[in-house]
């Protein structure tokens, strides 16, 4: 890690429309500041820790860090477009939960921690917690917490009315629907 006291913009990359947003934000940010950009992606082995630690596999360990590190670069290509953004942008892909590694990296004071939210339900929250509000109860220096886009809104309403267009009758297809005809 850079120990100068150089002011820094930690985002939370993961490659979502949410984190997206966020990472345009602390781009925004850092200009406006004088800031450097880190673009932090998490990452962990397929099962968690617990299941690595079980069933360890360098050679998986080794093929999820360089996923990892090409799900950063297309997520940085997608938000900045190739463009230069005006600012230093580093990156960074960190084994560990999402949350724990973005707290663990915005660890100065002149931190600048911005995550993206998103609209996380019941089942969601139970099953996975947010790393936003993992991060806007621990963080040790200011958060920046990005709300969704409203086109985002829109989008899965437009998504949701197609699916619902494509399904199937109750019954089934319609009767004699692919068969040949006798005649």
């Amino acid at each position: 890690m850079d120990e100068g006291g150089g002011r820094r913009v930690v985002v939370g990359v993961s490659g979502s429309l949410g984190s997206l947003a966020a990472l345009h934000r602390a781009v925004g940010e850092a200009r406006r500041t004088g800031a450097e950009v880190l673009a932090v992606l998490a990452w962990e082995p397929p099962g968690g820790e617990f299941g690595y630690r079980r069933f360890p596999c360098p050679p998986l360990l080794g093929e999820c860090r360089r996923l990892a590190r090409e799900r950063l670069r297309a997520a940085l290509d997608a938000a900045l477009g190739g463009a230069d953004p005006g600012v230093r942008v580093l990156s960074w892909a960190v084994r560990g939960r999402a949350g724990e590694v973005l707290v663990r990296t915005a660890d100065r004071d002149t931190d600048l921690l911005v995550v993206g939210t998103g609209p996380r339900g019941v089942p969601a929250r139970a099953l996975r917690p947010s790393p936003a509000r993992y991060c806007l109860t621990h963080a040790s220096c200011p958060v920046l917490a990005v709300p969704p886009s409203p086109l985002r809104r829109d989008l899965e309403a437009l998504h949701r009315r197609s699916v619902r267009r494509l399904r199937l009758p109750p019954d089934g297809p319609v009767a004699g629907a692919g068969r040949p005809s006798r005649g």
